[in-house]
């Protein structure tokens, strides 16, 4: 996706989200502000992790009010902890006011998700396995959600359903088996003209020869395999095709799987089960 369609999702997701907040006016606000009073906040940490969404919440002032100012302090991606100031705004008080909460939602959930991967890359370290996202992102926040793995040193794995062919079972068994998967898919993409990677999932040994008989794939995602079954797996596979594991894996688990030698190991959770790094927005 190009970095021109990116930002239009995300300033289409703030225009939203303010919609949302303030409809016909945010009334406490209006009703003992005045409309020229002057004031600075600043973002205070109270919780360890990883700073995600400094960028975003620039974007989230800059398109409620362009004359507001601000001074950060700690960029996307650096280590903090309580106590630390991330940034000062400066500008109308209402202003401050009615982005105070769009802001901070962003960022502490961007926060808690690359704090989260972060924990997960450490966790791989040395290994060579590179941890995965998913699509179990929350509805119009993919791209920030995504951009926040990344800000933990995660890598992203497609971003939809445009940008990648990932043949799953319900793909596999609708379609007859393995072979009219990807039958069929190289024959759709050699008819639309398009030139995507492929990757297929495979649930036991006997769809893992049918794939490796076949061929015509750039990656194999092991499901729901055993620690002791993907080490069988990886070997068979031989680096001929990259290699994920996928399925019930969790923080305690994860290196286990990693030592097989896969290449990539996909986390749901750093995305749909996670806690926002906690800090707030205060005048000062």
């Amino acid at each position: 996706m190009k970095e021109s369609e990116i930002r239009e999702l995300t300033d289409r997701l703030i225009d939203l989200s303010f919609a949302e907040d303030i409809g016909d006016g945010d009334h406490t606000t209006l009703c003992c502000i005045p409309e020229d009073a002057m004031g600075r906040s600043r973002l205070l940490i109270k919780e360890e992790g990883i700073l995600a969404g400094v960028e975003v919440a620039k974007e989230v002032f800059r398109r409620f009010d362009p004359e507001m100012q601000v001074e950060v302090l700690m960029g996307d991606g650096t280590h903090v902890k309580p106590g630390d100031v991330a940034m000062i705004v400066t500008g109308r008080v209402r202003s401050l006011l009615q982005t105070e909460r769009l802001m901070l939602n962003i960022m502490q959930r961007m926060s808690g998700i690359a704090t989260m991967t972060a924990r997960y890359v450490e966790r791989l370290k040395g290994t060579g396995t590179r941890v995965l996202d998913t699509r179990k992102t929350t509805p119009g926040m993919r791209m920030l959600e995504k951009a926040a793995v990344k800000i933990g040193g995660g890598t992203n794995h497609r971003i939809g359903l445009f940008d990648m062919i990932l043949l799953k079972d319900n793909h596999v068994d609708f379609a007859g088996g393995i072979t009219n998967a990807i039958d069929r898919c190289h024959q759709y993409l050699e008819e639309k003209g398009l030139k995507l990677k492929i990757e297929i999932e495979v649930r036991s040994f006997d769809e893992l020869q049918q794939v490796l008989d076949h061929g015509g794939v750039d990656r194999i995602m092991l499901d729901n395999f055993s620690v002791a079954d993907t080490g069988k797996a990886v070997k068979l596979i031989d680096h001929r095709y990259e290699t994920e594991s996928s399925g019930g894996i969790t923080f305690d688990t994860i290196r286990d799987y990693a030592e097989q030698g896969v290449d990539f190991i996909s986390v749901g959770a750093l995305t749909h089960s996670v806690k926002g790094l906690d800090m707030s927005f205060k005048a000062c």
